[in-house]
């Protein structure tokens, strides 16, 4: 598989002395709008996935910086409660805000990742620290997403054995907590698939919004754990309906639309967002290294495809030259602005893939990467795009 070659150019210029800012004029940052914990958590758990992807060994240096700049970041934002304040000014000043079960869910995963993957027990202390705090927040959790990055992370310290030698003695992160949390999580979000779904709406909530990937991916997760095939069966039958919804007639990716979103009714076509390209890409890699079914990891190589210019614009939106990613894909073309959110769910979707390519090869030896680059490689072109700003009918 050759590997995509990838710039931390525009990473770098997004990231001061404090972290990520958060929009982007263009390329230039734009200053005055500050950072958000959220996007900080990204970038921490993106330069971890490239770490661990290497393909390319001169970026270690810049990527070991700038985890270093990420954690400390994170550090600053927790409160003394535990919880993370997200949005903060260029001057370092907390904005007001209500506490976000996504961003507690989001950083505790990178926090998680950073432990469990990460060599340096200097930089894992800190990531430790920060989870210990934050412990005790997680049961108390009531949103969705929130609970999927919860859960993908008490996922990821449950089976680390030595999380578990070095675990709180007691409460939610400690060794006996982790299981019963997870177990409380996955049964949160397979009770909200039975109050949302029917056998035509296949999914935990009235509607798709924004981060979709993210609910199927925790329960593949958590099935590692747990075993509940329930939750597989659930995992799988939410990831393909996702993926139908997201596939255009044409074959390409089709993020769903923020200007009105999906219902049983009607789906929203613009604007797409990068967030749910990446979101797309990682519950189907992580379903294709559970099942072992090429037609996942296709699914994940036509996610990377969308950054490159198979989309609905017919129009790359990603520049491997800086690394560096449009904020959407809109009737008029791409939203020239590169800020954080839309450049990290690049640089993440290239460094699953780079990393998958590496992993997967399933029980008889067949290279399931190989045979999804074999098969996107004799994908006819593509007719011209549909007339845009269209709703499509469910």
């Amino acid at each position: 598989m050759q590997e995509p070659w990838v710039s931390l150019t525009h990473l770098e210029r997004m990231t001061d002395d404090t972290g990520l800012l958060e929009h982007a004029l263009g390329r230039i940052p734009r200053r005055r709008e500050g950072y958000t914990t959220d996007d900080n958590a990204r970038a921490l758990w993106a330069c971890v996935e490239w770490l661990g992807a290497a393909p390319y060994p001169e970026h270690a240096s810049v990527l070991r910086r700038l985890t270093d700049r990420y954690l400390s970041f994170l550090l600053w934002a927790q409160r003394g409660d535990g919880l993370f304040h997200n949005n903060f000014s260029y001057d370092r000043r907390p904005e007001p805000e209500v506490p976000s079960d996504d961003c507690l869910g989001r950083t505790v995963w990178a926090l998680a990742l950073a432990w469990t993957r990460l060599p340096e027990a200097e930089l894992r202390l800190p990531a430790g620290e920060m989870l210990r705090q934050a412990a005790e927040h997680l049961p108390r959790m009531s949103a969705p997403r929130g609970w999927a990055y919860a859960l993908s992370a008490c996922c990821l310290l449950e089976r680390s054995p030595a999380w578990r030698e070095q675990a709180p003695a007691s409460g939610p992160l400690s060794a006996e907590g982790l299981g019963s949390l997870v177990r409380d999580l996955e049964g949160r979000l397979l009770g909200a698939f039975r109050k949302a779904s029917d056998e035509r709406w296949l999914w935990f909530e009235p509607q798709l919004t924004y981060g979709n990937g993210i609910l199927p991916w925790a329960l593949f997760r958590s099935y590692g754990v747990t075993g509940n095939a329930e939750a597989l069966d659930t995992a799988r039958r939410t990831l393909d309906f996702l993926t139908k919804r997201m596939t255009s007639p044409q074959g390409w990716v089709r993020p769903v639309g923020n200007r009105g979103w999906c219902d049983r009714r009607s789906q929203a076509l613009w604007d797409q967002q990068p967030l749910e390209v990446l979101k797309l890409a990682l519950a189907s890699l992580e379903a294709c290294r559970l099942l072992q079914e090429p037609a996942y990891r296709e699914t994940a190589q036509r996610c990377r495809q969308w950054f490159h210019g198979e989309n609905d614009g017919r129009v790359p939106l990603a520049d491997p030259l800086d690394g560096s990613c449009c904020d959407g894909l809109t009737p008029a073309g791409p939203n020239a602005n590169r800020g954080a959110e839309s450049t990290l769910a690049y640089l993440l979707t290239e460094a699953l893939l780079a990393a998958s390519g590496r992993e997967e090869v399933s029980a008889d030896g067949t290279n399931l990467a190989a045979i999804s680059d074999r098969a996107l490689l004799e994908v006819p072109p593509q007719p011209d795009s549909p007339a845009p700003g269209l709703l499509m009918g469910s």
